[in-house]
């Protein structure tokens, strides 16, 4: 039976060719790793990560490639962030849309480090208001925190205004790019971000293992590192180098991860991002149609697909179904691969009032075509009774 793969906003697949190529590639013929020595593999290495930083840069708009720092995931991401730059009494503002990589982390500094967090509302759709983060300014702000696009509701923000504001009230704006990262354009200049954290296997179209941290000029003098160690330069000491990326990349590099992601990159600049939202506008709205025709199901976020404000993430709920049921059911009537429950992220479930149950969440990429959606819709329909 076709695997009809809907869960696109935990990880993409399948990866292109070349990603898979790429990955092959490196553990067959390279296997060297990064930093730590001068021999021709090893030289062909750097290469290639170099080749990566300058895409992302590129991808980004940002000044310079030793912006570019790489992570494990975008948790990881997230949490050299937040943690490198929070300092005890500090002031948050964040949002009920955010995800638990956000959150979680905040928790620990609430709990632990007298740190205070304000959270905005979203309104029904899952979008919130700028001006509600302009009047949550405090002087103790040190960090805005939110997430471009929602894994829930799909909705994205219209954060360039938070970034003004931010800089005009010199308060630190990290923006959580897991969702937005290769399907939508992101400059990080014109959003006005401080720092900027994604993961390499989901919109990039890398492998797992794979994420990214962006930081603005100066950032670093704030960033403290969360890990310290072996990063092959000053090697003669036993303090933590401060030249950038190194600074924030101590241990061995995921190397066959970054040279996939490489891959994936290249793959996303080759088809343009103009060309990826179109068809995934295409099949989004297709799928949100389809859903509103059958009885009983609740949608949640955006009910249209305006450009640059919305990605192929959609939650429902079918009524008489809990999510998970609804999920096995799809799987096993026809190999549908979709995710339910609460998405790590339990502040907009509460706000869209589908806690603790949450949703069935539908999310489309690159790979997938317009028979895909009509055969969950049409199995959906069949489930529902017609």
């Amino acid at each position: 039976m076709h695997r009809i793969y809907l869960d696109n906003a935990a990880t993409t697949w399948p990866k292109p060719e070349t990603v898979w190529q790429a990955v092959d590639d490196y553990q067959r013929q390279l296997g060297a790793p990064a930093g730590r020595s001068a021999y021709h593999e090893a030289a062909e290495v750097e290469r290639l990560i170099g080749q990566c930083r300058q895409q992302l840069a590129a991808l980004l708009g940002a000044d310079g490639p030793q912006r570019i720092v790489f992570t494990l995931n975008g948790t990881d991401s997230l949490n050299q962030a937040i943690h490198g730059v929070l300092r005890p009494g500090d002031h948050v503002i964040t949002s009920v849309c955010e995800h638990n990589s956000v959150l979680r982390p905040l928790r620990h500094w609430q709990d632990h480090g007298d740190v205070r967090v304000t959270y905005v509302r979203s309104d029904g759709s899952g979008y919130i208001n700028p001006d509600d983060v302009r009047q949550a300014i405090q002087p103790r702000t040190r960090l805005i925190a939110l997430v471009h696009a929602s894994n829930v509701t799909g909705a994205v923000q219209r954060l360039a205004d938070v970034g003004r504001m931010a800089r005009e009230a010199g308060v630190l704006f990290l923006v959580d790019a897991a969702q937005s990262l290769g399907h939508v354009p992101i400059d990080v200049t014109q959003m006005h971000c401080d720092l900027l954290a994604a993961p390499g296997h989901k919109g990039l179209l890398g492998p797992l293992g794979t994420g990214a941290l962006y930081f603005a000029p100066g950032v670093e003098q704030q960033l403290v590192p969360t890990r310290q160690g072996g990063t092959g330069t000053r090697s003669d000491e036993d303090i933590q180098p401060t030249s950038i990326p190194d600074r924030y990349e101590s241990g061995n590099l995921n190397v066959a991860g970054i040279v996939g992601l490489n891959a994936g990159v290249a793959e996303v600049q080759r088809r343009g991002l103009d060309a990826i939202g179109e068809h995934e506008r295409q099949l989004t709205e297709r799928l949100l149609a389809g859903l509103a025709e059958i009885r009983g199901v609740t949608l949640y976020g955006p009910r249209s697909y305006e450009p640059g404000r919305r990605v192929g993430v959609v939650s429902f709920n079918l009524e008489g179904f809990e999510p998970q049921e609804l999920a096995a059911l799809l799987d096993s009537t026809r190999s549908i691969q979709v995710r339910a429950g609460i998405h790590c992220a339990p502040r907009m479930h509460q706000t869209l009032g589908t806690s603790p149950r949450g949703t069935v969440r539908f999310s489309v990429g690159m790979f997938n075509t317009m028979e895909d959606l009509d055969a969950a819709v049409e199995v959906l329909r069949e489930i529902a009774g017609g």
